[in-house]
């Protein structure tokens, strides 16, 4: 065994033809756009539309079409005064407008600001002002509530876009007189500093000026979703984004201009980002592009339609699919592999979806902060039911102690997650202390900056990893470590339960106990007693639930991720 194999006990296990180490292309990442263009100009980039009833109504926009529509939105951007550096934030959910505008921010020499769209106006409002942007594209929606921030912020445009403006035509009319007003979407411009985005395009040249843009420009600012305090723009670099587009595609073995990845992650999310539109655009891959991720048989009906290949998704999503009432009238079989992060992947989810559907469902592992994949398991080797596998290429990772994060656990000791890798973000925007926290130098665990992940994990003999869970979330009852993931995993089991998320609450004894949140399965009933009952069975007695409450639903966040701290309060 070499050297490098004794470090890195986790490169014998990647799948045949992955390397440890990869040639990443020193270019900005939209130039991935130009190359499939002028490769592939007939290869559908996009398909979007609608379901009504069963029946997926779509269109497809090919690569030469968008990289085109790009080119118009980099220009329009420009007349707008859009210079090298200048922030322009985008709220919108999946659609075309939004590739649109992410590449043609960037082709301006621009630095993207994703928002979630499902934010208050305050929440937007600080996001904007913290990242200092100055144009925003929205969705016609959600127009008035930027408007009522507008004097709040430094915005001098704000760019707007209907749903319905890359509908085929027969679903246009059909949103035009049924949902079009009466859903929002109709608006009037109140300034005469706005625009509409199609007019923007129209009235632009059809290629921008050209801005000289590096692989160590900033490409994006991408805002942490807040779970630990005030949410920080991780400073996300062209080569941070060009690397893991790079990785991911090698990873998952896709065929160039082949493939056709299932879009219904948030685009605004790093995971929707990347493993959708970035590796997508990266390959000349076609991406189906949905706004709802909550909408399961548009889901279904589209990976059916056109034979979708790649599915990256959440657990909530692959939760929903196995318990749908109508799975079995769709056909699934053309799905390779789906990809699962953003929150822990229940065993008992993963082998049932993967018995339904007879695809390979492996969990991953990212950060905002790692543009944001760093581990997964590999899709044709051993897939380890329970982990997040295997450190990417050129991806390093280590288990230190989390007293101090200066020592490194041995093998099978419980730790904090530290990862190096070209993934890893520039810094937080304008926060320096906080970015000084996070990036530190670890020079017994080798040369240049680590960063602490807040994940508490374990790696084992082979080098696959495991999250035990967020350093925060960690319940401590009596002086005993509980982590809400172990239990959850045993409530999983349950025949009756659908979700499921344990808390930490205040408890005068053990100053902590365990509780816990449950959705059940539609038609299905239990109670507490027989929860808590089933949990004695699998769990030692301080980390068994003291109570639990039933929800219809769990309070997720746009990715679908179940919010703890909303539950933590309750």
């Amino acid at each position: 065994m070499d050297g490098e194999t004794r470090v890195k006990p986790w490169l014998r296990f990647y799948d045949e033809g992955v390397p440890a180490s990869l040639d990443y292309p020193p270019i900005p990442l939209d130039r991935f756009l130009t190359d499939a263009a002028a490769r592939y100009p007939e290869q559908p980039a996009i398909f979007f539309g609608a379901r009504v009833g069963r029946i997926i109504l779509d269109r497809a926009i090919l690569y030469r079409q968008l990289d085109e529509a790009v080119n118009r939105v980099a220009a329009g951007l420009q007349s707008l005064g859009v210079q090298k550096g200048d922030r322009v934030a985008i709220v919108l959910p999946n659609c075309p407008q939004y590739v649109m505008a992410f590449y043609g921010i960037l082709r301006a020499g621009g630095i993207a600001v994703p928002c979630n769209f499902l934010y208050t106006a305050q929440e937007l409002e600080y996001q904007l002002n913290d990242s200092g942007a100055e144009i925003v594209i929205v969705l016609s929606r959600f127009y008035s509530k930027i408007d009522s921030i507008r004097t709040r912020t430094r915005l001098r445009h704000i760019i707007v876009t209907n749903i319905k403006e890359y509908f085929p035509g027969s679903l246009r009319l059909l949103f035009t007189v049924a949902k079009e007003r009466k859903e929002g979407y109709r608006v009037v411009l109140r300034s005469t500093d706005d625009r509409w985005f199609q007019a923007l395009l129209a009235g632009s040249p059809p290629r921008p000026d050209q801005v000289e843009v590096g692989p160590e420009d900033t490409a994006c600012l991408l805002y942490t979703g807040g779970t630990t305090g005030i949410p920080k723009g991780a400073q996300l670099l062209h080569r941070n984004l060009v690397a893991n587009a790079v990785a991911g595609l090698v990873w998952s073995h896709a065929r160039p201009a082949r493939e056709i990845t299932l879009g219904a992650l948030p685009l605004f999310h790093s995971y929707g980002m990347t493993s959708v539109m970035n590796m997508a655009i990266a390959g000349a891959l076609a991406m189906i592009l949905i706004p709802d991720p909550r909408d399961v048989l548009h889901i279904m009906g589209s990976i059916s339609k056109h034979r979708a290949t790649f599915y990256p998704g959440v657990p909530t999503m692959y939760v929903a699919i196995n318990n749908h009432p109508r799975v079995r009238d769709f056909d699934l079989s053309s799905i390779v592999c789906c990809l699962s992060g953003a929150a822990p992947l229940p065993g008992e989810v993963q082998e049932k979806f993967q018995a339904l559907t007879n695809c390979k469902l492996v969990e991953a592992y990212g950060l905002t902060e790692t543009s944001p994949a760093t581990h997964v398991n590999p899709v044709y080797g051993q897939n380890k039911i329970g982990s997040i596998g295997l450190p990417w290429p050129d991806t390093d990772a280590r288990i230190v102690d989390i007293e101090t994060g200066e020592r490194e656990m041995p093998v099978g000791e419980i730790g904090e997650l530290v990862i190096q890798g070209p993934q890893v973000m520039k810094g937080y925007w304008q926060r320096p202390a906080e970015t000084a926290q996070v990036l530190r130098e670890h020079p017994a665990l080798g040369p240049g900056l680590w960063l602490h992940t807040g994940d508490v994990a374990r790696m084992d003999e082979e080098g696959y990893f495991q999250i035990v869970d967020r350093k925060k979330d960690m319940i401590i009852c009596g002086g005993f470590n509980v982590y809400p993931r172990e239990v959850e995993e045993v409530l999983f089991k349950h025949p009756a339960v659908q979700e499921a998320a344990v808390v930490g609450i205040p408890d005068e004894y053990r100053g902590e106990t365990v509780k816990a949140f449950i959705s059940l399965k539609e038609g299905m009933t239990c109670t507490e007693q027989e929860i808590i009952a089933f949990c004695r069975e699998y769990l030692a007695p301080y980390k068994v639930p003291v109570s639990v409450e039933f929800w219809p639903e769990l309070p997720k966040s746009a990715v679908g991720k179940v919010l703890r701290r909303e539950l933590a309060v309750r």
